[in-house]
């Protein structure tokens, strides 16, 4: 919501939208970035956890746990409003209806 809200903001006052984030330093910081810390701590885990073996299709094991929910929660978001979706997920719309339909996401 705050990201929302910030690049509203800034798309108000003429800067463009996509450098609306790198505008808020608190977007950028390395500290201050929850959800890459958590990936990275959690693949730590993932990994100690295989306790020396090979992981097999581990890209198309994260995208799968980070897409789902992100998809899910974005359409709640937008209340399924699937442009405003895809325009806050930066993507095409119909590459957006693809991944719902993939996750079952699609009414």
């Amino acid at each position: 919501m705050r990201r929302y809200l910030h690049v509203t903001t800034a798309t108000k006052i003429g800067l463009a939208k996509k450098n609306a984030i790198s505008a808020n330093p608190s977007l950028t910081n390395a500290r201050n970035r929850p959800l890459r810390n958590v990936t990275e701590d959690t693949l730590k885990r993932y990994f100690k956890d295989l306790n020396g073996h090979t992981p097999v299709d581990l890209y198309g094991l994260v995208l799968s746990e980070v897409e789902a929910p992100l998809f899910k929660t974005v359409m709640d978001h937008t209340q399924g409003n699937q442009s405003r979706a895809a325009e806050i997920l930066g993507m095409n719309r119909a590459t957006l209806r693809k991944k719902l339909k993939t996750y079952y996401l699609l009414d």
